[in-house]
Order: C-alpha cells, then sequence, then structure tokens
C-alpha cells in the first residue's frame, strides 16, 4: 500500500493542534504530527509539499437541490438584476441563444432588492410582460426562494387546471400548488441529457471549493422522482445521500416510499410551510407587509405527528421543511406528543432533521436538542436578507427579523447543527457559508468560527447519519477526505466580542482556521480529496 506523506503546511486537527503534516495509506488517515517525525515514520512515502498551505477535512453540503443548481450555473440567472426592465432585458438576451420553442429554465430573481427610473421597476415582472418578450416560448423563472416563479403563458398552458388551483394568478408570480403544478411542467420540458449534463456539473462545482458529499434534497413537488432516481444513477466522486420529501402515513408507507424512491431518508424538503420572500412561510402573526396573509400550511400538524411516528418505528430519519414560526411549533408540538407515547429515547435515535429552522426559539431549541434532531440551516440566508432593511426585515418587521437564523440558542440548548447552501437559493461555497455564521447581522445570533467550521464538516455527516467521532476530521483512522487552501492568516477567536465566549483560549491548543473577517479574502482550493482520492486539483496547482 502506498502511503503519501503531506509536509509543510498547517494542518486542522483537533488531536493535533500544531500539526504541519500527514499520512494517507489506503484512502485513511494513518498519521498526524510534525515534519521531522513524518518523514523519519514514512521513509518510503509520497512526499506532497504543502508549500505553507491550509489542509482541513473537506466540507459536507447537507442542503442541494443539483439539478436546479446545474441548470443555474449553466443558464439564465438573474440573482444580480438590479430591477423589473434589467430583468427582461437578461431574459430577451437569453431568448436570442437559444432556438425556436426551447424551454428557458431561469431562477434567483429578487425584486425586494430592486429600484430604477420607472415606478414598477421594483416588482417582478407580470406574465403579460414576460409574454411581450419571449413569444410563444415556455419561460419558468423561479424566485431566488424557490417557492415561487413568474411563467410565461405557454407554459401556463401546458398545466391542466392551473386556474382552479391554490396560488394561482393570472399575471403575478404562482404560488403553493399553482407553482408546484407550473414547476412540473418545466422539468418535463428538460431533457434527460441536460438534465444529467446539470446534475454533473453542479457536482464539479461542489469539488472545486472543497465540498466531497452533498445531500440531495428531493421530492414531489421540488424536483420529481425522475429527477431523484437519475441522481440514484448518477456516477461522480462526489458523495450524495438523497432525501425524499413525502409524508408518510405510517410505518409500513414509510417502507413502501423508500422502496419506491431508494431514498436514503423520508426527510428534506417535505413542506410543512414555504418561504419568507414569497410570504409563503406560515407565520403566527401576520407578515409585516402584508397584514391579510400569514403564509401557507402544506402538511397539517396530524400529518407531521403522523410522518414522525412512521419513520421513527421503521427505524428511518424523518425531516421536514420548516421556516416559519408556526411551522416550528407544529413540529415541536408533533415531537412532544410522539415523545409522550414511544419515548424520547426512541425518537432521538434516529436523528430527524428540520431544514431552515429561522425561526426558533429557546424553548422549541430545548425540545430539539431532547429529541436528538439536527438543525440543517443556511447562514447565507442571513447575509444575503439579514441585515437592517433587507428582505426579512422589510417581510416580518426589525423585532421578528432579529430572531431570524439564531445558531447561538440553538448551540447553546445542544442542538446538533449543520451548515448548507440550499443551492441555487444561495451558492455552493462553504467558507462563506462559515462567514456569515460567524459575522451575523445580529451578533447574539453567531457563532465561532470553529463551531461554524464544525457544522459545516462534521456536522454534515452526522446530519447524514455519520456519527462514528472520526468522519469529518483528520485524526488517525478518519477517511481520507480534505482540502488543501491557499489562505491567508490563520487565528483562533471569533472578530465579535459577543461570540468570543463560543470559542476557546488560544493558549488551550485549539488549531487555527482562516480569518473569515468581513473585507479578508476567503481561502482558494487547490485540492479536494474524498476517501484518498483526488476529485478536485486547480490548474494551476
Amino acid at each position: 500500500m502506498a502511503t503519501e506523506l503531506l509536509l509543510g503546511g498547517a494542518v486542522y486537527s483537533s488531536a493535533t493542534p500544531d500539526a504541519t503534516a500527514l499520512a494517507v495509506t489506503d484512502g485513511v488517515v494513518t498519521w498526524v504530527g510534525a515534519d521531522a517525525v513524518g518523514r523519519a515514520l514514512h521513509p518510503d512515502a509520497d512526499i506532497t509539499d504543502l508549500e505553507g498551505r491550509f489542509v482541513a477535512p473537506a466540507f459536507v453540503d447537507a442542503h442541494v437541490h443539483l439539478t436546479s443548481t446545474g441548470l443555474a450555473l449553466t443558464g439564465l440567472t438573474l440573482n444580480d438584476a438590479v430591477s423589473r426592465t434589467d430583468c427582461l432585458l437578461r431574459i430577451a438576451e437569453n431568448v436570442a441563444t437559444l432556438g425556436e420553442g426551447e424551454l428557458i429554465w431561469g431562477c434567483g430573481w429578487d425584486n425586494s432588492t430592486w429600484s430604477g427610473a420607472e415606478e414598477s421597476d421594483g416588482r417582478f415582472p407580470t406574465t403579460a410582460e414576460l409574454d411581450e418578450v419571449v413569444g410563444n416560448r415556455p419561460v419558468y423563472l423561479a424566485r431566488v426562494d424557490e417557492h415561487s416563479a413568474v411563467a410565461s403563458t405557454a407554459l401556463r398552458r401546458l398545466v391542466v387546471g392551473l386556474a382552479e388551483a391554490q396560488g394561482y394568478h393570472p399575471d403575478e408570480p404562482l404560488v403553493a400548488e399553482a407553482h408546484h403544478m407550473v414547476r412540473a411542467a418545466a422539468r418535463a420540458l428538460v431533457s434527460a441529457r441536460s438534465r444529467t449534463l446539470a446534475q454533473r456539473r453542479a457536482l464539479d462545482a461542489a469539488a472545486e471549493v472543497g465540498v466531497v458529499a452533498i445531500h440531495e434534497n428531493g421530492g414531489p413537488d421540488i424536483s420529481g422522482l425522475d429527477d431523484f432516481l437519475a441522481i440514484a444513477d448518477l456516477e461522480h466522486p462526489v458523495e450524495v445521500r438523497r432525501y425524499w420529501g413525502q409524508a408518510a402515513q405510517n410505518a409500513e408507507h414509510a417502507r413502501e416510499l423508500v422502496a419506491i424512491t431508494g431514498a436514503d431518508a423520508l426527510a428534506g424538503d417535505l413542506f410543512v410551510d414555504g418561504a419568507i420572500g414569497s410570504r409563503t412561510a406560515w407565520l403566527r402573526e401576520p407578515y409585516h407587509d402584508a397584514p391579510e396573509a400569514t403564509g401557507i400550511n402544506y402538511v397539517s400538524p396530524e400529518s407531521v405527528l403522523d410522518h414522525l411516528r412512521a419513520c421513527t418505528e421503521a427505524g428511518l430519519q424523518a425531516g421536514f421543511h420548516v421556516i416559519g414560526d408556526a411551522a416550528t411549533a407544529a413540529v415541536v408540538s408533533a415531537l412532544d406528543a410522539l415523545a409522550a407515547e414511544l419515548g424520547t429515547p426512541a425518537i432521538a435515535s434516529r436523528a430527524h432533521r428540520i431544514e431552515h429552522a429561522e425561526m426558533v426559539d429557546a424553548a422549541q431549541a430545548q425540545t430539539l436538542a431532547a429529541c436528538g434532531v439536527v438543525a440543517s440551516m443556511q447562514p447565507q440566508f442571513d447575509a444575503t436578507w439579514g441585515a437592517p432593511g433587507d428582505l426579512y426585515d422589510q417581510r416580518l418587521g426589525d423585532e421578528r427579523a432579529a430572531r431570524l437564523n439564531d445558531f447561538a440558542t440553538l448551540a447553546k440548548a445542544g442542538v446538533a447543527l449543520s451548515f448548507s447552501s440550499d443551492s441555487p437559493v444561495t451558492p455552493i461555497d462553504p467558507w462563506v457559508t462559515v462567514r456569515a455564521a460567524v459575522h451575523h447581522n445580529h451578533p447574539r445570533n453567531a457563532i465561532s468560527a470553529r463551531g461554524a467550521f464544525a457544522a459545516s464538516t462534521r456536522g454534515g455527516w452526522r446530519a447524514g447519519g455519520v456519527n462514528d467521532g472520526l468522519t469529518g476530521t483528520l485524526s488517525v483512522g478518519a477517511p481520507a477526505s480534505f482540502a488543501i487552501w491557499e489562505a491567508e492568516e490563520l487565528v483562533v477567536a471569533g472578530s465579535h466580542e459577543s461570540v468570543q465566549r463560543w470559542s476557546l483560549d488560544p493558549r488551550s491548543r485549539v488549531p487555527a482556521l482562516p480569518d473569515v473577517s468581513p473585507g479578508r479574502p476567503l481561502p482558494r482550493c487547490v485540492r479536494t480529496v474524498h476517501r484518498g482520492r483526488d476529485i478536485y486539483r486547480a490548474e494551476s496547482n
């Protein structure tokens, strides 16, 4: 068995905080320590000179939509559009590059940030305005949160019964069931070849930023069964764990769903509610900017309990998409009821998940911790929409907005955290995720860089049921899954005084991490390794 000895770097290892070298044999970390000792112990090893670079456990992105991500990377993205007029111009430019009748699948528009010379530049494009640009062409344009969309008339015509569906409007973005129906119609127009190319592109992009495993969050409303099954057949070195978001009625039904889908678990995007930006997150109190609205509840509290019970009894991991405080309350109430019925240990043994968990109070965090629930969260949401005056303030008012994405409260309660991107909602960019968790727009909600890094590495493995104490670390016996980074200064503690308590004293031999302070350049990945196999190398490396 050949051994690779990596020397002359900074190795992130809790077991050996000052390590500069590591040895890898047959896909496993076999030694971590100092250069001179490594050379003495491994005289016949293949030497890799790290040239001062930073080596750390590879990342896991625990919430991704592969096909949508790939389509966003290769097609029309509207994330940086600045107005309705600009959005329509970008669509027109895209139309000019396509064949007659070819589907336009776009995403990323967010009119909460738009303004312009025309009074209407701050709102979304209407169906009529879109038709003027695209003509008789099927067009699906998802809002950045993927919970509403503008659709052309040509696409709408393909959907039988659309006008009678919940969330329908003849000229405005579609939400709820109407959105799910038109999204399914758009998906049906994506060829199998295009879908495969999109999935591969998304996984390639993950490997390029030090990610070795992702969790696909599929389901009947978000991706469809054909897409979900295709991912299972996809050959790629980035590891994929697949979650299917469909409610089970009982244990037998849960097993049937797993048999049909091949899913690793019945969790992920099982929508209890929608999203704040689309005003479909289910709230206890009305939206600040829409007093008539409290969002949408897709899965009833009774069905939430049934699903939790079914999966627990079937020995499966369950989970839900949960954003609004009413949705959170429904899941927490179901956990309390099931704990009284089956006992807390039975629930905790399954490591059930909640995706997003944006509005969780301290008491609810205690219940989640007691029941062993993993909070799968997206710190980039706060970075993107959490600043004063941004989307969260607009939709919820500043008091409620200040309590969103409270990583500190969840961590203090003992809830296991797993961080991710929800790509294409935000990019697969783990260091940006770490920065966002450390430098929260509301500092009391932040955690340390060490905690954020753990939630982005070991936390992802644990959320996927791997809890062996080694995977996601660079300790002897751990799978050799790591990334090599060009990084500037390495530091121990976070920058905010309010989160220093979440970091350990530098004198206690805590391994250092790159400085993720705002304005500092983030690390650049030069090599990604999964179980000893190279899955990405930068061209210049």
